[in-house]
């Protein structure tokens, strides 16, 4: 298991880091999170306490995510609104949020408590909280209680 970890990253007890993970300097991360193979976090990053980031995950400086998330494979955050700029505007995730496999969160976007991002989707645009938004562009296609009863109905 072959990782760079930044000397001055800040890393939160009972932390599992998979393999080939790249973790930035002064990035923190909270306490029972997962960070898959292959996943990228670059340096000022901020994640909350139980977040889980599956393989292949790209998070640039700048970027917060909060607690009780569930991040995808391959999705990728952005933090540079129009590439190559010099200024940037990290993604806030707030605390609850699941984004599905291979989405794409444009710069300077705050995805709001308890909210979804569906597999696939590019979210352009604030998501409001306990929204579930798919597309491209992602657009809001019912509520958190519906995702939570079709979850709980398929679990069946």
């Amino acid at each position: 298991m072959i990782n760079q970890i930044s000397e001055t990253a800040k890393i939160g007890k009972n932390v599992k880091i998979w393999h080939f993970v790249y973790v930035g300097d002064r990035t923190e991360i909270g306490d029972n999170c997962k960070i898959g193979s292959l996943s990228h976090i670059d340096y000022d990053v901020k994640i909350g306490e139980n977040t889980l980031i599956e393989g292949m995950v790209y998070i640039p400086p700048k970027c917060v995510i909060g607690k009780n998330c569930f991040i995808g494979p391959n999705v990728v955050l952005t933090n540079d609104p129009y590439p190559p700029s010099s200024k940037w505007a990290g993604v806030v995730i707030e605390d609850g949020v699941i984004i599905g496999a291979n989405a794409v969160i444009r710069a300077g976007v705050r995805i709001k408590v308890n909210s979804v991002v569906g597999m696939g989707s590019v979210v352009i645009q604030d998501v409001p909280a306990y929204a579930v938004v798919m597309g491209n562009p992602a657009k809001i296609k019912y509520s958190r209680v519906a995702y939570d009863w079709k979850q709980k109905a398929w679990n069946k």
